[in-house]
């Protein structure tokens, strides 16, 4: 597998512009919605509280249960679930008289995720997020060769990273390799080594071990001058319903002005970023 030929601009240092929070990030979640306030009917958002507590716990709930999970009293909570179970939203169990998600629910969610493209999803993200971070963002899949780039938004600043779309990112020395690497079994990742390095007996070293256990203990695949001197790099993984790993959102720079801090500014962006995407792919909460 190749490694990554991405290489630095030769334009001079300028200062960073300071990283905005993750909650600015967070505010892509519902992108191309108004941002003004607008009138809507209180009852349903209320009686939505049981919906969303039902697809949050993940299983059947008694009434008294699931009525305390959504901030309500089971008498409340009752016309609620009448309604929902006419509309097919909800059902109840005749025989446990417990309540879970209905068939339109079901309908719904499998058509809300065909209609979602993880890079499509992900590719207005990383715009807010190389402008928020003033970094270069890209978005990394896992393709026939490796780890691969397919989108880049490039950092505001006159220092960025220059890198190009089909970059195959090497298993060791980059985020989005290792993040891709905490992901695969023992076995694979050796398949995966041997064909990296041209050799049938690759080695996992310390240091690539130590990496593969911050990602996974931290969901952060982090470098401070992996390939190329002077660049470092954070990603954060995505996942889909089935809770595979779909893409890598991963910020690089110049090392001079990168905060690689596990809890810095840019991980909590990118973790923010991260979730909220899984979220919409139908990944289920940590």
């Amino acid at each position: 597998m190749p490694r990554s030929t991405s290489s630095t601009k030769a334009a001079a240092p300028t200062p960073a512009k300071p990283a905005a929070p993750a909650a600015r990030v967070g505010a892509v979640a519902s992108p191309g919605l108004p941002q003004r306030n607008q009138r809507g009917i209180q009852s349903v958002e209320v009686g939505g509280q049981l919906l969303r507590a039902l697809a949050h716990v993940g299983r059947t709930m008694a009434l008294k249960d699931l009525a305390r999970e959504a901030g309500m009293s089971a008498a409340k909570a009752h016309p609620y679930l009448v309604s929902f179970g006419k509309l097919g939203l909800i059902e109840q169990d005749a025989a446990s008289g417990r309540y879970g998600l209905g068939p339109l629910a079901m309908q719904l969610g499998l058509i809300s995720l065909q209609q979602f493209d993880p890079v499509r999803l992900a590719t207005p993200v990383i715009a807010e997020l190389a402008q928020a971070l003033n970094l270069t963002v890209a978005i990394a899949v896992w393709g026939n060769r490796g780890a691969t780039i397919v989108r880049i938004e490039e950092a505001p600043s006159a220092v960025h990273v220059n890198m190009r779309h089909g970059t195959v990112m090497s298993l060791r020395g980059t985020a989005s390799g290792l993040l891709f690497a905490a992901q695969l079994s023992e076995p694979k990742l050796m398949e995966w080594l041997a064909l990296e390095a041209g050799s049938a007996r690759p080695r996992i070293d310390a240091t690539l071990k130590a990496q593969l256990a911050e990602a996974r203990a931290h969901g952060i695949g982090r470098v401070v001058d992996g390939s190329l001197p002077g660049v470092s790099a954070m990603a954060a993984p995505v996942f889909d319903e089935r809770g595979h790993m779909v893409l890598s959102l991963t910020a690089i720079g110049p090392s001079a002005i990168f905060d690689t801090r596990l809890d810095g500014p840019v991980a909590q962006a990118l973790r923010a970023a991260a979730k909220m995407l899984s979220r919409q792919l139908g990944a289920s909460e940590p």
